[in-house]
């Protein structure tokens, strides 16, 4: 089965008899999915192949935009224009409704950004992105970042400095809470690697700083994957990749089940549907999608 329950909490989710259904493949480096509602489709990263696609019902996969500098993590901000992650050019970046292209962030300090990876936006408008990057000679900054950038896109602000490869993040549903995951992993041998990882939240000052950092799950198996993609549905509940699949949590942290989806590593996911009851799911050669019971936090978010 492709669900996999931990707790009779899970039910009140997801039925356990739902199945995975893919929507298709092919792909190389699968990411970054964000919902249109306005036009009722998906649009999604491909990563290596340098291309931003569009799901629609009835119509299948096609290339939207070729190139994308890299574009991996994409999100929305309230007015709905579209924020990206450039990781081929080291930026992150927001477009405008006449088709140009703003730069949100390109650097800290005077120094160039590592990657940005993955991004997300407050209903106030304020960005914040994480920027994974080991120390390199290709690279101008030593450590990876979690940064916040205002919504005027006049400061910006490096909130974390001690995640190792930070990744996904996403708000609770009041905004009071930032979860923020930190990718690590080990080959446990050539062909497997496992997660070490975990995700950990932080309260979310007036001013949209953070304060008060722990470690809210971790992630770890015998399957292989890691934390990659995350998000929250309206009731609190956390949503993340990891081992086997997609990992779903609880407020508390409590592992509730696992939906497998039988790759080494699922990338990334995103709210979608007339009633965002839709989990779409990327993974490195594939789309896929599920329904679930409860609605997730829509994108963009107003206040």
């Amino acid at each position: 089965m492709p669900i996999e329950q931990v707790s009779p909490e899970l039910e009140r989710i997801v039925s356990l008899d739902q199945d995975v259904e893919e929507l298709g493949s092919g792909y190389v480096g699968g990411e970054g999915p964000v919902w249109w509602k306005e036009g009722g489709y998906l649009l999604f990263s491909e990563v290596r192949g340098n291309r931003r696609r569009k799901w629609a019902p009835g119509e299948g996969v096609s290339v939207l935009q070729e190139p994308t500098n890299n574009a991996n993590g994409l999100t929305r901000d309230p007015q709905g224009r579209l924020i990206m992650c450039e990781g081929g050019a080291r930026r992150v970046t927001r477009m405008e409704p006449d088709g140009s292209i703003t730069v949100v962030a390109n650097r800290y300090h005077g120094r160039r950004l590592n990657r940005p990876n993955d991004v997300v936006v407050k209903s106030d408008g304020s960005i914040y992105f994480t920027d994974p990057g080991a120390p390199s000679p290709e690279l101008d900054l030593d450590f990876s970042g979690v940064y916040r950038v205002s919504p005027d896109l006049g400061s910006i602000n490096l909130l974390v400095r001690d995640f190792v490869l930070p990744n996904g993040l996403a708000f609770s549903p009041d905004e009071s809470i930032l979860y923020i995951n930190d990718s690590q992993g080990v080959f446990v041998r050539e062909d497997i690697f496992r997660s070490v990882g975990h995700i950990k939240a932080f309260d979310v000052r007036s001013n949209g700083m953070l304060a008060n950092g722990r470690v809210f799950c971790e992630l770890r198996g015998e399957r292989t994957g890691i934390p990659d993609g995350m998000k929250v549905d309206v009731e609190g509940h956390v949503y993340c990749t990891g081992p086997g699949g997609v990992w779903i949590m609880d407020a508390s942290g409590t592992h509730l089940g696992t939906m497998l989806t039988s790759v080494a590593h699922t990338t990334n996911i995103a709210w979608g549907g007339a009633d965002w009851k839709t989990l779409y799911i990327t993974n490195p050669a594939s789309l896929a999608r599920i329904r679930l019971k409860i609605a997730g936090v829509p994108v963009p978010r107003s206040r």
